[in-house]
């Protein structure tokens, strides 16, 4: 099923799964509540997932760069030997990380200023 997903093939991607659903009914009902709510939320988002159309325009179709991204600027920052953080604290290290990366360091303060 992969396969259709990474073909575009959305409308066959939803009754595939919907075909499955239907053979799982009286064997597995809780199965088959899962696997049509898995084909309603592709067929709703069926217009953000044409992957060969995103992948033509050089764009990720997956989450791993920001998964990747997410690792090398947050994760490198709080996760140094010894390092214990609260909540709040970690959310403030992140923003500092970010506004200094994006190159908006001054700008954190700035806002910090007028609140």
């Amino acid at each position: 099923m992969k396969g259709l997903l990474d073909a575009g093939e959305i409308e066959q991607l939803v009754a595939r799964l919907r075909g499955i659903a239907a053979e799982q009914t009286d064997a597995h009902p809780g199965m088959t509540v899962e696997i049509l709510k898995e084909a309603e939320y592709v067929a709703t988002n069926a217009s953000r997932m044409n992957y060969p159309q995103l992948r033509a325009m050089g764009l990720f179709a997956g989450s791993g760069v920001i998964e990747a991204g997410c690792k090398a600027v947050i994760g490198a920052r709080l996760k140094r030997s010894g390092m214990f953080w609260t909540v709040r604290g970690a959310n403030a290290i992140i923003a500092l990380r970010c506004c200094r990366l994006n190159g908006r360091f001054e700008d954190y303060w700035e806002e910090a200023r007028v609140a």
